[in-house]
Parts: structure tokens; sequence; C-alpha cells
């Protein structure tokens, strides 16, 4: 099941292998949509959307990294990955990567500067990695 690029991250302490779990991935997917469609409440401030849109983002790459097998206890890795778990280019998962330097700025030094195009850029990519996620779910024998 192991991926050489991520089994290389798990020689080097950045992943653990852990069985596949459909039903923790699917729930997990579950979770990526509910942040989602709260990332897009108008009602709830911006910096409230965009916690919404990072965990969604969160919660769908780590379905992916444990659909192939793996966890990761570092954030960071899990948005890295999707380049061996989804073949998305740097470009797309450079999105989160940025978010989650942001949100890292937020929990570790109380600073959160969050421009509405942020948000939307996020909530534009969302779906796309859930439903990258979704096919492999799909492909599950």
């Amino acid at each position: 099941m192991g991926l050489q690029s991520l089994d290389n991250l798990v020689r080097i302490g950045q992943l653990k292998t852990e069985p596949r779990n459909i039903v923790e991935v699917t729930r997990m997917l579950g979770m990526a949509r509910t942040r989602l469609e709260d990332s897009r409440l108008e009602n709830l401030s911006l910096e409230g959307r965009f916690t919404s849109a990072y965990n969604a983002a969160h919660a769908a790459s780590l379905a992916a990294l444990r659909w192939h097998g793996y966890r990761s206890e570092n954030r960071f890795t899990v948005f890295q990955c999707l380049v061996h778990t989804l073949n998305w280019p740097p470009s797309r998962w450079r999105v989160l990567d940025t978010a989650h330097h942001k949100r890292n700025l937020a929990e570790y030094e109380g600073f959160l500067e969050i421009e509405e195009s942020t948000v939307a850029e996020m909530c534009d990519l969302l779906p796309g990695l859930i439903d990258d996620v979704q096919r492999l779910i799909n492909s599950a024998p």
C-alpha cells in the first residue's frame, strides 16, 4: 500500500504507518464537508470562516493520508503529502501551506491577519480536495 516517498517519511519519523480505516477516512471527509459549509457562512467572522476552511483542508488532507495507510502528527506534513496522496501539484498544496503558516501565527503568537481573498481561495480549492479524496474512497475494493 505504501508509496515510496511516504515510506521514506516513515523512515525519518515524519509519518507512521497505520492500517487504513475506511470508517475513519469517511468520517474525516464528512467533517471536511461540514467545515467547508461553515467557512461559507456570511454571519461568521472572517477569522471564524478562515478557521473553518483551514480545518476542512486539514481533515480532507489527513483523510487522504489515512486512506493510504499513514498518519502524521504534524499538520504541515499532511499538506505536503498531498503531492503523493492525491498527485497535487505544489501550486495547489502551497495555498494550504500559506494558510497553515497563518494559523500557526494565530495559535502560537496571537496574531491573525486574514484577508477575504485568503478564505475565498481556500473555499475555491476545498471542493476539489474533497472530491479527490472521495474518489480514493470510491476506488477502494
